[in-house]
């Protein structure tokens, strides 16, 4: 069974920092391409990063920001978010590609607000 939990979300400041967690388990991590991706309300789902075995890739909005890395030993890909804005207030979703099929967390609500 392929599960992908995400953690770390929650209130910050204009500025400040967070690092979102994705636990993953049932599909080989090491040969998978992780990304994280964010839906606003009322807008689409949309790309913050990917990471494959050697290659980050970021969405505009993102670069200089924020920095995927992925443990294989842990089975979990990070994202590191620096110098957060309002505007990056979402639900921040982990995602996972393989050969077979495409498998996605819950979702973790990150909030950017004085």
């Amino acid at each position: 069974q392929v599960q992908l939990v995400e953690s770390g979300g929650g209130l910050v400041q204009p500025g400040g920092s967070l690092t979102l967690s994705c636990a993953t388990s049932g599909f080989r991590f090491a040969f998978a391409a992780m990304g994280w991706y964010r839906q606003a309300p009322g807008k689409q789902r949309e790309l913050v990063a990917t990471v494959t075995s050697g290659t980050a890739n970021y969405a505009d909005s993102a670069k200089g920001r924020f920095t995927i890395a992925r443990d294989v030993a842990k089975n979990t890909v990070y994202l590191r978010m620096n110098s957060l804005k309002p505007e990056d207030t979402a639900v921040y979703y982990c995602n996972a590609r393989t050969q077979i099929a495409a498998y996605w967390g819950q979702g973790t609500q990150v909030t950017v607000s004085s």
